[in-house]
């Protein structure tokens, strides 16, 4: 049996003869990368992160997202409601004087997290359909 490697590091030899008894274990190393590939690619996922202001635009953000997923056989998790995050700013009430009187003002972003596994072209094809509202950000990872 013949095995051909990289030149540097055969020095400068085309193929190295291997003898029987190494066969089967470098068989043996040959199906377990390909499995791990295999299950590398088995593995795939969607993963989906929405961001707004307003609880109930990404609420029906998702209930859109998770309809379209099952309606095509995919298995999904989620939604996963991630930590609010608040942003607080101090304005100044008067432009001259009253230092000590100012207003608080705060935006919180709401979060949510989506999974899609194994995802056929069917789901990312509903998926693409969606129309959601323009008050939603959506990010999505491969």
């Amino acid at each position: 049996m013949r095995v051909f490697s990289a030149p540097e590091v055969l020095d400068s030899e085309e193929f190295l003869d291997v003898p029987d008894s190494d066969t089967t274990e470098l068989l043996v190393l040959r199906l377990s990368t390909l499995g791990t590939m295999l299950t590398r690619w088995q593995s795939r996922k969607i993963r989906i992160k929405l961001r707004s202001y307003w609880v109930k635009l990404i609420e029906d953000s998702c209930k859109q997202i998770m309809d379209a997923a099952r309606t095509t056989n995919a298995k999904t998790m989620g939604p996963v409601p991630l930590p609010t995050k608040k942003r607080i700013y101090c304005v100044l009430k008067s432009p001259h004087v009253h230092k000590d009187a100012r207003f608080h003002f705060e935006i919180r972003t709401h979060q949510r997290l989506i999974d899609i596994l194994h995802p056929t072209a069917q789901t990312i094809d509903s998926l693409m359909q969606l129309d959601l509202p323009a008050g939603v950000d959506v990010e999505v990872k491969l």
